[in-house]
């Protein structure tokens, strides 16, 4: 069997080298063709995670970068189907919900390979990018790999019931293989020790690109008594220096560049409180059992708001305070997102779908 396989953003690295690890085992006799859009482009958000993780280089880089919504996905959308059509592979796997993702769903959905959508069913209820990215990527997918039952659901309510199969999360997959190799010098680096710390990341636009929300995060950060720790994406250190906002952000909070996975596991699991407005971060904290403050008004992981594990606080300064000043543990977890053997099942329905 051959597989395409199309990432583009850090979560798709992570969650994408545990899958690569299951289709090139020897026994596997699969063949993986690994595409990197560029959707992140800077090496510290690319480079670096294929060597930590132990994955090949991309076959190709589309090298397509920072663009508008439009013209990133069509040039990504052109790029990938030349790749498709010059490696005929039987399936074209993608992973989650960024640009990358629908560009390569609407790649394959015109072409022979099938279509599989790592994370299927994910819904956040919201009229954000990503959940856009997500719908249209399941309705035009033939195998549809759920990481959880209430994603299922979400599927069967949309009238899609063809091609699903629940494999678990991937994601618990690779933190399973990260938290083993931790690395937890990074905690001596920082001077930080376990559990009086705050990790906190801000990424997404609708926080980093309004001025307003983004101070107020900032400074909401910044009132809590504990260190807070806060590797910056580009985008966002763009943001603060474009808002004025760098100076008391260098100043109020540990502010440093990005960590490797290792590290951020490290720091993850290390952490009293993590505040973040990532989908990914707040599942890994989840798995991590590290209580989580999400800048968001809405969740696609509602099992971790549902279970306690997880508060939705959006931009709300006070809100903010409130949920990292009385976060605590809860006596118990569910446990939706599978049993950490996602990659297996996934690379078991793409074997027998494609009867290879």
């Amino acid at each position: 069997m051959k597989v395409l396989t199309v990432v583009g953003a850090r979560p798709q690295f992570v969650k994408a080298a545990v899958v690569s690890r299951e289709l090139r085992k020897e026994r596997n006799d699969h063949e993986e063709v690994l595409v990197h859009t560029g959707q992140h482009y800077d090496e510290e958000l690319s480079e670096v995670f294929f060597e930590e993780l132990s994955i090949p280089r991309p076959d190709y880089n589309l090298g397509v970068g920072s663009k508008s919504h439009g013209e990133q996905t069509a040039e990504m959308l052109a790029g990938l189907e030349a790749r498709i059509e010059d490696e005929n592979p039987d399936a074209v796997l993608v992973y989650g919900d960024t640009n990358s993702t629908l560009a390569a769903a609407i790649a394959a959905s015109k072409m022979e390979p099938l279509l599989a959508h790592v994370e299927a069913g994910m819904r956040s209820g919201s009229d954000i990018p990503e959940e856009t990215n997500r719908v249209l990527t399941d309705h035009g997918g033939d195998l549809l790999l759920a990481p959880s039952p209430d994603a299922l659901d979400n599927l069967e309510r949309e009238g899609i019931t063809e091609g699903v199969h629940f494999t678990g999360d991937v994601g618990y997959d690779a933190l399973l293989w990260a938290r083993e190799r931790a690395d937890e010098s990074i905690l001596s680096d920082f001077r930080i020790a376990e559990e009086e710390f705050v990790l906190a990341t801000v990424h997404r636009d609708t926080n980093t690109d309004d001025p307003e929300r983004l101070e107020t995060i900032l400074s909401a950060l910044a009132d809590d008594p504990r260190r807070v720790v806060l590797p910056a994406h580009p985008r966002t250190v763009g943001r603060l220096e474009e808002f004025g906002l760098y100076e008391q952000a260098e100043r109020e909070l540990t502010l440093t560049d990005p960590v490797g996975y290792r590290q951020f596991v490290a720091l993850l699991d290390s952490a009293a409180v993590v505040a973040t407005d990532s989908g990914g971060v707040q599942k890994e904290a989840f798995f991590l059992d590290t209580p989580c403050v999400t800048f968001r008004e809405e969740t696609e992981w509602v099992e971790t708001v549902e279970s306690g594990w997880n508060t939705l606080v959006g931009a709300d300064g006070e809100a903010i305070r409130r949920a990292m000043r009385d976060a605590t543990k809860p006596d118990e977890k569910p446990a939706p997102y599978g049993d950490g053997s996602a990659a297996e099942r996934i690379v078991e329905v793409l074997t027998n779908a494609t009867g290879i």
